[in-house]
């Protein structure tokens, strides 16, 4: 167990919890304009936990086993289970932002049942609107997680935010849309400096430092327009931590377990020159 002090001091430990991954891809699945379309292209899903002294927040809660069967996309660990290496049970999580509601950032908010969710104005509103009317917009969502998300509400257990937001000491929450109309991002102060915990505006480090958009988007102007504000909110581009790129583990240290990895003490060294050789090759 990772030992923490009961004084928060405005710098993060962050972790990438991953729970699932998705091999059989191809690149045109990754990005909306490319040249070799057709060749493999892996996709990890992760959360990410947040901590400062005694304060503990989850960055999205991943699905479960029924999502998964129902998508016919298994997953290889319980998002709660995940937590068990940092001596965390669900129950303890009491507070999640959550990116967006897609079904693999928010399908898991039932396994918390205990957590006050941070969400963004935007995102509530897109959900239970009509652009849901769409089968190709509401298709990455689930009526039940939108529903869970209403029950917190209901419960005195959501927060809304409205672009950006100051979330703590050193954690900001900011909206950058593109893949999803209240898609937000999370920027945390490290010891390695500000790091961007992307999620989908981001998938991988080659969709924002290539401006290569990903093919599941409601804005593209908001898209790209965000591979520029990721950029703007970290202190370099490699502290830019991507929403399903397996060169994460790669570039950052394994911890705890085998689905953990640190991040808060930096990527490895030459990091952009490593990520630019795999855009190569």
């Amino acid at each position: 167990m990772i030992a923490i002090a009961g004084v928060q001091t405005g710098t993060w430990q962050v972790h990438a919890v991953k729970y699932a991954d998705r091999n059989a891809r191809r690149r045109a699945d990754s990005f909306l304009f490319d040249d070799n379309h057709d060749a493999p292209h892996a996709m990890d899903y992760f959360m990410w936990l947040l901590r400062d002294g005694d304060r503990a927040i989850l960055v999205d809660t991943g699905y479960d086993h029924a999502e998964a069967k129902a998508r016919g996309r298994p997953i290889r660990l319980d998002p709660g289970e995940a937590l068990a290496p940092f001596d965390l049970t669900p129950e303890q999580i009491t507070e999640v932002i959550v990116t967006h509601l897609h079904y693999d950032h928010a399908g898991g908010l039932a396994l918390f049942p205990n957590a006050h969710l941070h969400l963004q104005e935007a995102e509530m509103a897109f959900v239970t609107g009509p652009c849901m009317c769409h089968d190709v917009l509401r298709d990455p969502f689930t009526a039940g997680h939108i529903c869970e998300a209403v029950m917190r509400l209901y419960s005195g257990k959501l927060t809304f935010h409205n672009g950006d937001s100051q979330l703590a000491e050193g954690l900001s929450l900011h909206c950058v849309g593109g893949h999803s109309r209240g898609l937000q991002c999370v920027r945390v102060r490290t010891q390695a400096g500000w790091m961007v915990l992307a999620s989908d505006a981001a998938h991988y480090y080659e969709n924002v430092l290539s401006r290569k958009p990903f093919p599941i988007v409601v804005d593209l102007e908001d898209m790209l327009q965000g591979f520029d504000r990721l950029i703007s909110l970290t202190s370099r581009p490699e502290l830019i931590i991507p929403g399903h790129d397996p060169l994460v583990r790669k570039l950052f240290p394994q911890e705890l377990a085998s689905h953990i990895h640190r991040l808060d003490v930096g990527p490895e060294a030459d990091a952009l020159a490593k990520i630019s050789w795999e855009f190569g090759k």
